[in-house]
């Protein structure tokens, strides 16, 4: 339904739903729960501001945040008329064939026009606005600065029917018949799950030890010649990058990117130092010409962890793992927001089936494929860049030498670029980067 007035009504399935976490995942998957739910209850540790702002369960609220295309997709199907109305306060739509740059692989993958859109928003902005749409839905409910502290089960032992929590020392129990994790990275759903006798997920963990630093600037207007972003990838060579992208207010956001011992300074003459070492004009240009607004700010990410919850033999009834809980990755690919509306898109599907048992395995088998995507763009890279001499098995070395000449054709070939662009997008799946037309064009470029 999600917003849509002539809808047909449907039936709640239960009673009562709790979403742990009030961030992006927790949201998207209340909006979700609230079609199929009597009551939605959505717990978080924080207060939730009315306007936006940075908050401490959102750190990395304060660096770079793109919308991609299948994200902001799904975010219209839970919200309809969101990319309109988030542009009307001030985020910005850009053409990523067209006013985005990409240095990939190292070189710049050439530039066209297409009918494609990113939303590029603040991550305060989006969260705020999205909040405030959920607040208006009326079987939701917020319960602010409450910190779950365990899961109740059944007297069998079989599902999951509630959870423990605290409010400012005070201890309570809330019972409700289905449970859904979007705590993030940090989440203790293994732990909680060991404690009642489940088996904890196992996890795939690829180190990047990446770290950032990220500062707001101001330009005059003009400057750039209309390009709304810039990403500088790094290299198996060059462990540093860039990502620059136009926000709401008439700023620029710059998050420089470090992998292993590159870490962007975070002072003013190290930071456009690191940034003018970059093989991109248009950030060399913004540190010289334009404005600081701020003081750069750093933040570090270890690894990117997957948790196999798709394949536990054994799993309660009644609880959902979702968002960054189950999967995160580093946020140099800026799939995390995307990544997570799309669960929740997955969730609403499973939601939908007629049957009413084996909820939390159902999801994990239906997401667990759209995972396979972003988890191979991030973590495969990752691996690769950060440890070049790995053994990896003759599969690897040709997909590995197949996407540097795709990437250097991409430098000449639109049609090359914008497939690639579907697949980092998260439209198309990697598989449709190997159809025999495109590769064709791939093996055939001269360069």
């Amino acid at each position: 339904m999600y917003d849509d007035p002539d809808a047909e009504d449907t039936v709640p399935k239960v009673e009562r739903a709790i979403v742990m976490g009030g961030s992006m995942a927790g949201l998207l998957a209340a909006r979700v729960l609230a079609d199929h739910a009597t009551d939605v209850v959505l717990l978080e540790r924080d207060t939730l501001p009315e306007e936006p702002c940075h908050r401490k369960g959102v750190p990395q609220s304060k660096h770079t945040h793109v919308l991609l295309g299948a994200g902001r997709l799904a975010l219209e199907r839970f919200f309809p008329g969101l990319t309109e109305e988030l542009t009307a306060r001030g985020a910005i739509q850009g053409d990523p064939m067209g006013e985005v740059l990409r240095y990939l692989g190292g070189g710049c993958h050439c530039r066209g026009t297409s009918d494609l859109r990113t939303l590029y928003v603040s991550r305060p902005l989006l969260e705020a606005y999205v909040r405030g749409r959920l607040r208006a839905v009326p079987n939701v409910t917020f319960l602010e600065r409450r910190d779950v502290r365990g899961l109740e089960t059944s007297a069998d032992g079989s599902r999951v029917v509630g959870v423990a929590m605290e409010q400012e020392g005070t201890a309570s129990t809330l019972v409700a018949d289905v449970v859904v994790d979007a705590t993030g990275r940090g989440s203790r759903s293994p732990q909680w799950l060991a404690h009642a006798g489940f088996p904890a997920p196992e996890e795939e963990v690829v180190e990047c030890q990446a770290s950032y630093a990220t500062r707001h600037y101001r330009l005059e207007p003009g400057q750039l010649g209309g390009i709304k972003s810039v990403l500088v990838a790094p290299t198996p060579g060059v462990l540093r990058g860039a990502v620059l992208a136009q926000q709401e207010g008439g700023r620029w956001i710059l998050t420089l990117i470090g992998l292993m011992r590159n870490r962007p300074p975070t002072d003013d003459a190290g930071f456009r130092a690191f940034a003018k070492s970059l093989p991109s004009r248009e950030i060399a240009e913004l540190v010289e010409k334009g404005t600081p607004l701020d003081d750069a700010v750093p933040a570090s990410y270890p690894s990117d962890v997957r948790r196999r919850y798709d394949r536990v033999t054994r799993f309660p009834e009644g609880y959902v793992v979702l968002g960054d809980a189950i999967c995160s990755f580093n946020p140099m690919y800026g799939q995390g927001m995307s990544v997570a509306a799309l669960e929740c898109a997955a969730f609403a599907d499973t939601l939908a089936e007629p049957v009413d048992d084996n909820l939390g395995p159902r999801f994990f088998r239906r997401v667990a494929p759209m995972l396979d995507t972003p988890w191979m763009l991030a973590a495969g890279n990752d691996l690769r860049l950060t440890k070049p001499d790995a053994p990896v098995g003759r599969a690897t070395h040709v997909v590995r030498w197949y996407m540097d000449r795709l990437h250097r054709a991409a430098r000449t070939d639109l049609t090359v670029a914008r497939a690639f662009l579907l697949v980092a997008g998260l439209i198309e799946p990697p598989g449709s980067l190997f159809k025999p037309a495109l590769a064709v064009r791939v093996l055939g470029t001269r360069n």
